[in-house]
């Protein structure tokens, strides 16, 4: 691959890539006026500060500071450089990129060093589709009695898309060599090994199921033991990680199950690939699996953000099938209880509801379609029980508590289990739960947890309460009221990283370069004519306002520019310095109501839909900002003057100060009857 990406295709991919499909991958998103919100995707965080606008194609993270548009997200997601998230975006639309030849003093960058991310993914994908072909073959006997004996059928394996590794150990490794992959890609995929006598499969004489990320691309694979003489004695091995596939990382079936979970923030946890068939093929849609490692960390972030578990939305708790909730199922014998406690340590990060679901018999959720059926299935995820009565009833049941010594040892046991509940309502509910079970004083028990709490450093919550600082970002626009107007001014004041000031000057000026970048045909372009640098106090929206004259001032009416063309001539305007500033604002949330019918279908046309009439509160909240700012900036000029003219002696270099005076008072008393002719208040 030669030369430089031609500029042309570049344009392309931005006009097609869609910012709101290319995040929802990753974040449920939920519409906060003509912005969508969601839990931040490089941070984590319990109330949702990541702020995506996918008119103009720009998003932001109030929390950790990070923005920029569609290409910067998959640079900062995918961790690649420009040209891998050009690649990858041109993979996902389906659009064939074209190359400069690189003149000789450029001959030195026309190929990027080591393997990168898209022939990888290409080379996963070329292994899926092997693997997936193998499955019918005669070598392939085993393997479709395995999954048969499963009770799936050959469209269920299709469907799921599992395949069978040849015992040869070349099979793979010449059938990627005859499609152009070279040995380093395949070893960097994590689907061959280099030994003495050259490359070698890394999967042999196994079934195999593609291990996907959310949005369908194959990352790697996990593989199941079916010969006993294999050389590898683990039942399961997985792709070891590479620059595509980290075990901690990735869930299978989450493909397949997000979009349910995004819808019902509901989410079921099995322990196996076999599980995840069942589950589905049950009904039970919304579940996924590790793949060769305990739930840890990165799984719950991944959850949280596709179950939309924020503190404003994840309290909807009424029964155990009501409301957003995380199922994990385990085996009923003790590495199934260890499974559990290892799942409770993670209950903190989730603000909604954890249960588990145990089958009789401890049978797995495949086995139990099995023997049971498929409604089994559905009733074993609907009757979960809370995790918290699941982990304190396997500890206690560990004693025998008719005696005094059982007693004691499991108010012992379970006392820093119940520290470690962070609703302080919860806490005393189970603790009083707890003690009758065992059979103790109540009081006693609430001391020993009280104890443990402040050990362990827990801190008293009560996460079911709102945040009512971020309250009205929740809010549906039409339930704006003054109060949430004005919290929503403060947040963005106090939330921007660029100029640290917080006062009614900054938010005035801060917020109608938001309406500028965002909404510029809310503006009388007469009107903002009037405006220069001197009306500007804040030196950082000076500047903006110097950028937006530089690219030609404000859009004239008719131009077919899109909003994503608007923004991006900003911030190329802007230089490195500033363009950060104008990511921020093309992406800041804005204090009035758009009209949603408009904005759901810019969402839809993607980047390159023409910029869009302003709704009338929009326009009305642009003219506010605009008389605020022109009064502003006459009222100095006057005080100004004000002030020179007591440095002067009488005569006529005072009388043409007042005549200035005079002048900006009737520009002053226009300003107020464009207002009143234009019915602003």
């Amino acid at each position: 691959m030669a030369g430089f990406v031609v500029k042309e295709d570049i344009d392309k991919i931005r006009s097609m890539a869609n910012l709101y499909d290319v995040i929802s991958d990753d974040v449920t998103l939920k519409p906060s006026g003509s912005q969508y919100m969601g839990l931040c995707p490089f941070h984590d965080e319990k109330t949702p500060s990541f702020s995506v606008n996918p008119t103009n194609g720009y998003w932001h993270c109030f929390g950790c500071g990070k923005s920029g548009d569609v290409f910067a997200y998959v640079e900062e997601r995918e961790g690649v450089d420009f040209r891998e998230a050009l690649e990858i975006l041109a993979d996902r639309y389906h659009y064939e990129l074209h190359y400069e030849q690189p003149s000789r003093g450029q001959g030195g960058m026309q190929q990027p060093k080591g393997v990168t991310r898209v022939r990888l993914l290409e080379a996963c994908s070329e292994a899926q589709n092997f693997f997936a072909a193998q499955l019918a073959s005669k070598e392939a006997l085993p393997a479709r009695q395995l999954l048969a004996g499963r009770k799936f059928q050959r469209a269920d394996c299709e469907r799921f898309g599992c395949g069978y590794a040849p015992l040869g150990g070349h099979e793979l490794v010449r059938h990627l060599s005859a499609k152009g992959f070279t040995i380093e890609e395949m070893v960097e995929a994590g689907l061959a090994r280099k030994g003495p006598s050259g490359a070698y499969d890394y999967f042999r004489g196994r079934v195999t199921w593609p291990i996907r990320d959310t949005t369908g691309r194959t990352l790697g694979f996990g593989a199941r033991k079916l010969y006993d003489d294999d050389r590898i004695a683990a039942k399961y091995i997985n792709t070891p990680d590479t620059k595509l596939y980290h075990k901690n990382q990735v869930l299978y079936g989450i493909d397949m199950a997000k979009e349910t979970v995004r819808k019902t923030h509901q989410i079921v946890i099995v322990e196996g690939y076999t599980d995840v068939m069942a589950c589905h093929l049950a009904g039970v849609t919304t579940a996924v699996a590790t793949c060769g490692t305990a739930f840890g960390e990165e799984h719950a972030k991944i959850v949280r953000r596709l179950i939309a578990d924020e503190k404003l939305g994840a309290i909807q708790l009424i029964g155990p099938t009501q409301g957003s909730r995380v199922v994990f199922t385990f085996d009923g014998d003790s590495a199934g209880q260890k499974a559990a406690l290892r799942a409770f340590q993670f209950d903190g990060r989730f603000l909604t509801q954890t249960f588990v679901a145990v089958a009789h018999d401890g049978l797995d959720p495949c086995d139990l379609r099995i023997n049971d059926g498929d409604a089994a299935v559905r009733a074993l995820i609907k009757d979960a029980r809370p995790l918290y009565d699941f982990v304190i009833d396997t500890i206690i049941d560990r004693f025998d508590t008719q005696y005094t010594t059982g007693q004691v040892g499991a108010a012992r046991a379970v006392a820093p289990i119940l520290a470690r509940i962070r609703d302080r309502s919860l806490v005393n509910a189970y603790t009083r739960k707890a003690a009758g079970r065992i059979g103790v004083d109540v009081a006693s028990l609430q001391q020993d947890v009280l104890a443990e709490r402040r050990r362990q450093g827990v801190r008293a919550e009560d996460i079911y309460a709102p945040d009512p600082q971020r309250a009205p970002m929740s809010r549906e626009p039409q339930q704006l009221d003054a109060a949430a107007r004005h919290a929503i001014v403060r947040g963005d004041a106090l939330n921007q990283n660029y100029y640290r000031v917080d006062d009614a000057v900054f938010s005035t000026e801060q917020q109608l370069m938001g309406m500028v970048v965002q909404v510029p045909r809310a503006f009388d372009p007469v009107q903002f004519g009037n405006l220069n640098e001197a009306s500007f106090r804040i030196p950082v929206f000076r500047d903006v306002f110097d950028v937006v004259q530089a690219v030609g001032g404000l859009p004239p009416e008719g131009s077919p520019m899109s909003a994503a063309a608007w923004v991006t001539s900003l911030v190329q305007m802007a230089g490195p310095m500033l363009a950060p500033v104008v990511e921020q604002l093309a992406a800041m949330p804005l204090p009035v109501v758009a009209d949603q019918q408009v904005i759901e279908q810019q969402r839809e046309a993607g980047p390159d839909a023409p910029l869009r009439a302003a709704s009338g509160q929009e326009r009305v909240y642009a003219q506010q900002l605009l008389v605020n700012l022109l009064d502003a900036s006459c009222v100095r000029r006057i005080a100004q003057i004000r002030a020179e003219m007591k440095a002067l002696p009488e005569g006529e270099a005072k009388f043409r100060k007042l005549a200035e005076i005079s002048a900006l008072e009737q520009q002053r008393q226009q300003i107020q009857d464009f207002v009143f002719n234009n019915g602003v208040r």
